[in-house]
């Protein structure tokens, strides 16, 4: 690939540093390729072909598409595939602290060094040839997965579907988890031209599980599967889950799984975990191992809790969580959440919430309107953020107070100055990144 000036090359980059490989190369192709995000599969598949076609050559691929739940769905198949002692690749995106959290190789984080290395191998590939920054970091994973031994790859789709860089494998097993409004500018206005692009996943004669839909988007997918030949199993028809006793149960006309609630909080996971209860039965995986999959699966960012560390030392004894939802549907689930909370443990709430240009904060904060005594904005570190005036009207339109702090620790603390109890920051995922990052909470991917 052909480098700007001065830049470095992938050959001169310390090998143990995948991030700046992949600066490097994003930014020597954004001087001819100049939109970070284009759908389209032909770069992709000329690149991959130089490579050998790594993406033929993956474990069985579980291939899964939506707006929201799909990540949070891939952690719970894959954590139900490895209590079964299967070895597992998985890729999602985006990432919140480390760039090789994108990638498992086998069950484990994948090292710089390795990632490095497939990195500048994609590089060598590329040439002269543009690529944008998901295709770049797509082909290194079918470089690494095509490479080690697994019994299978679970590929979470970046954008849309029919043309994410991901759609160039034959799946194994396609996956549709709920899809709404997200993304217009780049997968259609309506719901039914965003269903369109997801359900460009499917594949001829290859089995699907598909979520709860809206009628609009079920009706796009039944069409989609028609004229493919894709066997389909459908929330609503074939299986649907519930929560029941504090359990929940998994029903399809011939069994009833009798499960435990899954680890992952929020009343949207009953959702989530149905869906990937089915697909793991679909992998042949039993009853026993889905069970301690739902109990061990992690999905970091999600309606998770903060323990010791600088933000909840400024809390002063209240709660502080962290949620990356960055559209009105995960921004519903979200405050559904925590009115739950509420009803359980009552303790007044201050939304601390931070998010991209491109998202509406009508849709954002009105779901805590009645439900938070304010929301605090915050910029989103390095990135254009929604306008300070922007916010402003939002919240008062919803009768919803805003003010702004410079920093999350500024919000937290003035939050908790006014003595609130519960504090929840919320919005972009990479400021859910920022906060971990700077919370210095490890995880494993």
């Amino acid at each position: 690939m052909t480098r700007p000036p001065g830049d470095q090359s992938a050959n001169t980059i310390p090998s143990q540093d995948p991030e700046a490989i992949l600066q490097a190369l994003s930014g020597a192709g954004l001087k001819r390729f100049p939109r970070k995000i284009d759908l389209g599969l032909d770069r992709i598949l000329a690149v991959l072909s130089r490579l050998g076609d790594p993406h033929l050559r993956l474990p069985p691929v579980v291939h899964v598409a939506g707006t929201n739940g799909k990540g949070s769905t891939v952690a719970m198949v894959r954590a139900m595939l490895e209590a079964a002692g299967q070895r597992v690749h998985v890729y999602t995106s985006p990432h919140l602290v480390r760039l090789t959290e994108r990638y498992v190789v086998a069950g484990q984080e994948i090292a710089p060094a390795d990632l490095a290395a497939a990195l500048a191998r994609v590089a060598e590939a590329a040439g002269e040839a543009p690529l944008t920054e998901f295709e770049i970091m797509t082909a290194a994973a079918f470089v690494v997965f095509a490479d080690t031994d697994a019994d299978y790859t679970l590929l979470e789709v970046g954008l849309g579907g029919r043309l994410d860089a991901t759609n160039v494998v034959r799946p194994h097993l396609s996956v549709i988890t709920p899809i709404s409004l997200d993304h217009q500018a780049f997968l259609g206005e309506s719901l039914a031209e965003i269903a369109g692009e997801k359900a460009g996943i499917l594949r001829p004669e290859v089995p699907a599980i598909i979520g709860p839909q809206d009628p609009e988007v079920m009706a796009v997918i039944l069409a989609r599967a028609e004229a493919l030949g894709t066997p389909l199993t459908l929330w609503g028809q074939d299986y649907q889950g519930y929560e029941s006793m504090g359990r929940l149960v998994v029903e399809t006309p011939d069994a009833v799984m009798d499960l435990p609630l899954p680890v992952l909080a929020g009343r949207h996971q009953i959702q989530n975990a149905s869906v990937a209860a089915m697909a793991a039965h679909a992998l042949e995986v039993c009853e026993p191992e889905i069970v301690i999959g739902l109990g061990q699966a992690q999905w970091p960012g999600r309606l998770q809790r903060l323990g010791p560390g600088p933000y909840t030392a400024a809390a002063a004894g209240a709660e502080v969580w962290i949620d990356g939802c960055h559209n009105a549907s995960g921004s519903q689930a979200t405050a559904e959440f925590f009115a739950e909370l509420n009803a359980r443990d009552p303790r007044p709430l201050t939304v601390v919430m931070g998010m991209l240009a491109n998202r509406s904060p009508r849709d954002l904060m009105a779901p805590f309107a009645g439900l938070a005594r304010q929301v605090i904005h915050v910029p989103v570190p390095g990135a254009e953020c929604v306008s300070v005036s922007a916010m402003h009207d939002a919240g008062e339109a919803l009768g919803l107070p805003v003010i702004s702090a410079q920093t999350v620790l500024d919000a937290i603390k003035t939050a908790s100055a006014q003595g609130t109890g519960r504090i929840a920051i919320v919005g972009s995922l990479y400021l859910v990144g920022a906060v971990l990052a700077a919370h210095h909470m490890p995880f494993k991917a």
